[in-house]
């Protein structure tokens, strides 16, 4: 019988999907200004190399909060931020660079940014009523006017493309003497794949879905705006920046969205040359788009639910979140919600769920495992890439 490990430690550590590879280095001292004697220290431990360390105590964002509101799940919120970090890493070292969230790109100025531009009749109108913005130079929203006329027609016409901003800044140490500067910055742009809307106030909600490739020209078209505007700050005049475009998932989608391509300004550039793109995706296992594009691994995870489904008779809970990288599956994490009728019978159970994930799953997938109750998590099985026994967790 395979071994089961009972984790002692924190969770935490599990859920980063990886054994903690502490790197025992220095702390470093980062003096914010010349005139502040206010000091923060970098983390002297990271739990792999994956990541990045980040600054203590933690920095806010100055836009922070933002996030949850103008993206549709908790799926994309997720996978936007997180994503954003693993683009991070093409152009930015984790050994070299530490994480802080982004300080330039204010509540005030994101927001405004994501308005719609003014029409030549509403600025004129709000200069009447001696609105804010006033003037063409202040008419900063990046997404297209809207005319008068049929709401439903222009919004077809002219849909929200751009739902969020996020900004990620890195740094790097700037002498010997523990001080850090900012080395980069990582600029995500949240696109619509559908754009919703509403004839009148509180009334029924519309939905237009946007093209792929009418998405995509229209975030690169913002992406360079985006740069021109950055530019102008006098801290990010001479700082190098990396852009990024997420298509995020309708309001019903139960996966996250992804990210589509990326972009380097080398420092003191604002031209945007070339995009490279993303090939990432997440797919739900058992789904239509899983048979038709990804049919040899539906088989191994339908083997695996049907196995589960011969412990609890009648049972049919089993599903899945996968992870594609250029058409190659990297993890797939799973879901399984059950009725326990007591703490013996969660064990039996995830030692039995735990020899199916080693007999039945390919060695070269990351595999998580989770399995709750009406009480909670009740037990967590984590698999590595060729790693001969999982690692699991009982929840006490």
């Amino acid at each position: 019988m395979r071994k089961l490990f009972i984790a002692t430690f924190s969770i935490v550590l599990l859920l980063a999907g990886c054994a903690p590879n502490f790197q025992k280095e220095e702390q470093v001292v980062q003096k914010r200004d010349k005139d502040s004697k206010e000091k923060a220290i970098i983390p002297k431990y990271k739990i792999s190399e994956k990541y990045y360390r980040s600054i203590v105590p933690f920095e806010p964002s100055a836009a922070r909060g933002q996030v949850v509101n103008n993206l549709n799940t908790r799926y994309d919120i997720n996978e936007f931020e997180t994503g954003l970090m693993r683009i991070a890493q093409n152009s930015f070292d984790t050994e070299k660079y530490v994480f802080q969230e982004g300080q330039y790109l204010k509540a005030k100025t994101v927001q405004s940014w994501l308005n719609r531009k003014l029409t030549a009749e509403q600025l004129k109108a709000n200069a009447e009523n001696k609105e804010e913005p006033s003037t063409e130079e202040d008419n900063v929203g990046l997404n297209p006017a809207i005319e008068g006329g049929d709401v439903a027609v222009m919004n077809k016409k002219s849909p929200i493309y751009l739902s969020h901003i996020l900004e990620h800044d890195y740094l790097i140490k700037a002498d010997d003497k523990g001080t850090y500067k900012l080395g980069g910055v990582v600029i995500g742009l949240a696109l619509n794949s559908i754009h919703y809307y509403q004839k009148e106030e509180f009334g029924d909600t519309f939905e237009v879905k946007i093209p792929h490739a009418e998405m995509e020209q229209e975030g690169k078209r913002i992406a360079q705006e985006v740069v021109n505007r950055l530019r102008r700050m006098d801290e990010l005049k001479n700082i190098p920046i990396t852009l990024a475009l997420f298509e995020q998932k309708s309001r019903s989608s139960v996966v996250p969205g992804n990210f589509i391509a990326y972009s380097e300004v080398d420092q003191g550039g604002s031209n945007i040359s070339s995009w490279e793109k993303v090939k990432e995706k997440y797919v739900l296992f058992p789904s239509d788009e899983a048979k038709r594009d990804h049919r040899d691994d539906l088989v191994w995870f339908e083997n695996f639910k049907q196995d589960v489904e011969k412990y609890f008779p009648n049972y049919n809970g089993v599903v899945g979140n996968a992870f594609y990288l250029d058409d190659q599956l990297q993890n797939i994490s799973i879901d399984i919600p059950i009725q326990f009728y007591g703490k013996a019978e969660a064990v039996s159970f995830t030692q039995y769920a735990t020899g199916l994930v080693m007999d039945q799953f390919p060695e070269h997938v990351s595999i998580q495992v989770s399995i709750t109750s009406v009480n909670g998590p009740e037990a967590l099985i984590l698999r590595k890439p060729d790693q001969k026994e999982p690692t699991v967790h009982i929840y006490q």
